[in-house]
């Protein structure tokens, strides 16, 4: 059974809901899950999965949030070639803080791609502002992409 690893990046617990309420998807469609809420650079290049999700919330000037903090950091500093890596990303942030919104998740995703991995379909960025409960965006969101990107392994 292929693996997905779903990598939280939270502040409030946002992001962590939103994984969360994915999993089941994947699940559905063949996947064994992991929801990682302290993310290490290891869980991604020891144990590469098959699949990633990155569900990352924006802090204060477009920060990472705290407990992803390392993890972007390692993905910083040790530059781990990432080629094969097809991954997903769900950005939350607030528009009102306008230049910075969705910093973390556009940040992360620039990321992945200079180290040679493959994002699959668009990012989804998740306005504070627009949507209240953010897996309201994210569960239609998932449903497509697990569709379009024809990730459905059952």
């Amino acid at each position: 059974m292929p693996m997905l690893k779903i990598f939280v990046g939270t502040m409030y617990g946002g992001a962590l809901d939103v994984a969360e309420q994915i999993a089941p998807l994947f699940e559905a469609a063949g996947y064994e899950t992991a929801i990682l809420e302290q993310p290490t650079l290891e869980d991604l290049t020891e144990e590469r999965p098959d699949l990633a999700l990155f569900c990352v919330s924006t802090t204060g000037s477009g920060d990472f949030p705290g407990n992803f903090v390392p993890f972007a950091r390692g993905l910083d500093e040790q530059s781990p070639a990432l080629v094969g890596l097809r991954y997903g990303l769900i950005a939350l942030g607030d528009s009102s803080y306008g230049d910075t919104f969705c910093g973390a998740g556009r940040r992360l995703d620039e990321m992945l791609e200079d180290l040679g991995a493959t994002r699959l379909g668009e990012r989804l960025e998740i306005d504070a502002m627009e949507t209240f409960m953010a897996d309201d965006a994210a569960l239609p969101w998932a449903e497509e992409w697990i569709e379009t990107q024809q990730l459905t392994v059952a």
